[in-house]
């Protein structure tokens, strides 16, 4: 396994150590043109999630957790990372906008890892293209509806890493932004999409293992 995918990997690990298993909500909200609802972001009890951001249109509540607690937007720390939000339009298996706002929303302790990974990959001319972070359970039920396999959704009774702010679907693009070819594509419910699964095209096998 490549560094980028075992820093990957380490990321669930890194944000259980820190993140609660079940939590209030708060919103994130847009302004000032008008306030919209994002999606509601899980914290521990006594607290609210808070980063600042690039865009001076977005406002968070102040957050007194320690940085790996608190949910991050990617966007505040790195705007090199492509972001692709599938859920936040129609292109997924749903068929449907269940995200109000294209947002990567991770842990502090997922967001250092993944941050590395970004400036590894930028060396050899290739970036990170992100799809989904955190995740609100109420849109993990819709999933779960739709498609009740544990072996491609996690059931919402137990909850995902995503509800935590603790995972992160992606894929490589090179300098261009152009996605490298990988043996399946983004919410593909098939064997392709196995880490173990080898029948595959060369270059997209090559590819998974940067």
């Amino acid at each position: 396994m490549s560094r980028w995918a075992r820093l990957i990997t380490l990321i669930a690990l890194l944000v259980l150590s820190v993140a609660c298993q079940k939590s209030d909500s708060r919103f994130l909200t847009t302004t000032p043109t008008s306030t919209t609802q994002l999606a509601q972001v899980p914290s521990p009890a006594t607290s609210v999630p808070s980063q600042p951001h690039l865009t001076p249109t977005q406002t968070v509540a102040q957050s007194s957790l320690h940085y790996e607690a608190r949910l991050i937007d990617i966007r505040s720390v790195n705007n090199k990372i492509a972001l692709d939000i599938r859920y936040a339009t129609e292109n997924n298996f749903l068929k449907r906008k269940l995200y109000p706002v294209a947002r990567c929303v991770l842990r502090g302790a997922a967001v250092k890892p993944l941050l590395q990974v970004q400036d590894d990959l930028a060396k050899q001319g290739l970036g990170l293209k992100v799809y989904d972070c955190y995740r609100p359970l109420s849109i993990q039920k819709q999933m779960w509806a739709v498609m009740p396999n544990p072996n491609y959704v996690a059931d919402p009774a137990k909850g995902s890493r995503h509800n935590r702010g603790a995972a992160v679907d992606l894929t490589l693009v090179d300098r261009n932004g152009k996605e490298l070819e990988m043996p399946s594509g983004f919410d593909e419910f098939t064997q392709r999409s196995h880490r173990n699964y080898t029948n595959a095209k060369p270059q997209a096998l090559k590819n998974r293992q940067q």
